[in-house]
């Protein structure tokens, strides 16, 4: 098994899970007493939400690129950042290693491809819903995109910043989102993406009737599929 570089703390929550779920696979593809190899360089969530409300993503990418090369230089054989948002630094980041760096965009629209689906919800914080980086990749793969409207923006992009970033988990906010994924769903969107690393806290595949992509499972997998087979 090759060791799995995690950019983590984007937030502190999904890189639980993150670390969850990657020990998980390592039982399940090698055997019960396995764990994952990975190494994890945590980053200040207060830091990176600052320079996001500030515009400063030529920062964001530095730091973000300075991360993987720590990563890299302490025997990373790839690397995976653990936040959906972050990866408009990805092109940075990439730049700045030799070694792999797993998009969870590429590899949630393998998933979905898989579903032969062609219309699809995005969940996320603004930056993601809003900004074309997440759904060029998906238009690539042949997918249409369909977001929630202003009003549902302001709604997802808070809870995921002042309650899921912070591991509180609101009935109010499950409610509201699934109300969001029902309007989306008769707007055409078969299939609805968890374009957020804490998405999942909030919203399995048993609280909605159209399939559920959980990026945050989905780039795990990648993750492990690459140290397991390359």
């Amino acid at each position: 098994m090759k060791t799995i570089g995690l950019i983590g703390g984007i937030t502190p929550q999904s890189t639980i899970l993150y670390y969850q779920i990657l020990n998980a696979l390592a039982a399940q593809h090698i055997g019960d007493s396995h764990t994952a190899k990975c190494i994890i360089h945590s980053v200040d969530f207060g830091e990176i939400h600052h320079l996001q409300t500030e515009n400063r993503w030529d920062v964001l990418d530095q730091l973000m690129s300075n991360a993987a090369l720590s990563l890299e230089r302490s025997g990373a054989s790839c690397v995976i950042i653990c936040a959906n948002t972050m990866h408009l630094t990805i092109e940075a980041v990439r730049k700045s290693v030799s070694i792999p760096v797993i998009h969870i965009a590429e590899a949630t629209a393998q998933k979905i491809q898989e579903q032969e689906l062609k219309t699809i919800a995005l969940l996320g914080t603004k930056y993601t819903m809003e900004k074309d980086f997440y759904k060029k990749i998906l238009t690539s793969y042949g997918i249409q995109t369909v977001i929630p409207n202003e009003d549902e923006r302001a709604v997802i992009h808070n809870v995921i910043y002042d309650e899921l970033s912070k591991g509180i988990l609101s009935p109010n906010s499950k409610e509201a989102y699934c109300r969001v994924i029902e309007r989306l769903q008769g707007e055409g969107a078969e299939g609805v993406i968890l374009g957020c690393t804490e998405i999942p806290l909030l919203i399995q595949q048993a609280d909605v009737s159209i399939p559920v992509f959980d990026t945050t499972k989905i780039h795990a997998c990648a993750a492990m599929d690459f140290a397991l087979n390359n």
